[in-house]
């Protein structure tokens, strides 16, 4: 039964991906996770009885809280946080209800570890253009918000992910990389379970950009040359990677909701 504190996965679907979307919490025990073992986008897995001692890193955020069928666990959670003074709901029939409405889920096997302090850590070469950029807003909007990226000389990308226990991605010879003709941004979206027909027109979108194939999709070279332009405007890469967030959410939510609006000037004077 639905309540005024909990909220449906198809009003759910519309926030993840976006900027403004909750922090997701998911509090099933051992018994439910084995059942499932894959997570909402952007959600993060939280021992039930542990969520309450973290609340002060949910300071001036919602939240939803998310259990096997959205009920003891998710009510229970939700609730001793908005006494927090979080803003809390929990999922309306828990994971169940967002596999049963067929949206994407991601298979924890692909997530690397996270950190002592809870995030993932990855790396790759600096000065990103557009591959590079593209991956860290995907794994952001749809794996891991508190995800920290590390730029370094191409050479040393291996060497730094092996010292410091961080994932390599988009260069040659790991997992996360270019595969024939997808390039990294492709691989991530297939291996990530999020092969939504938005993101999928946007890896399009990416790949063209990213390969030179500008012919595969009329907005890549738009793409191109903004992303170019960032790299102009920054030296600093992490700057650059914040600036680029903003710019993949317009690709996105274009992908998602615009792509048949059309614009033009119009002419007609108020009142005529």
């Amino acid at each position: 039964m639905s309540s005024i504190n909990s909220i449906s996965a198809e009003k759910l679907a519309r926030l993840i991906g976006t900027p403004n979307c909750p922090a997701l919490i998911d509090v099933r025990d051992e018994e439910g996770f084995g059942l499932l073992p894959k997570l909402i986008p952007g959600s993060s897995r939280h021992a039930y009885g542990e969520v309450e001692a973290r609340r002060h890193a949910l300071q001036g955020r919602s939240a939803v809280v998310i259990c096997y069928r959205g009920l003891k666990l998710s009510d229970g959670v939700a609730a001793l946080l908005r006494v927090a003074g979080i803003a809390a709901e929990s999922l309306e029939g828990g994971i169940l209800a967002w596999e049963a409405a067929g949206l994407p889920l991601v298979p924890v096997d692909k997530l690397p570890p996270r950190t002592a302090t809870g995030h993932t850590l990855w790396v790759t070469r600096e000065r990103p253009k557009i591959d590079r950029i593209a991956c860290p807003w995907l794994i952001r909007r749809f794996v891991d918000p508190s995800a920290v990226f590390l730029f370094v000389p191409p050479g040393e990308v291996v060497a730094v992910g092996e010292k410091f226990a961080a994932t390599p991605f988009d260069i040659e010879g790991v997992y996360w990389s270019h595969r024939g003709d997808l390039c990294s941004f492709d691989v991530m979206v297939e291996e990530f379970g999020l092969a939504t027909p938005p993101l999928l027109q946007l890896a399009t979108i990416v790949r063209a950009a990213d390969t030179a194939r500008l012919d595969l999709a009329p907005e890549a070279a738009g793409l191109l040359a903004a992303s170019l332009g960032l790299s102009r405007m920054y030296a600093d890469d992490l700057a650059q990677l914040e600036a680029g967030l903003g710019l993949y959410d317009a690709f996105y939510r274009w992908c998602r909701d615009a792509t048949g609006e059309t614009h033009n000037w119009s002419t007609k004077k108020p009142g005529a």
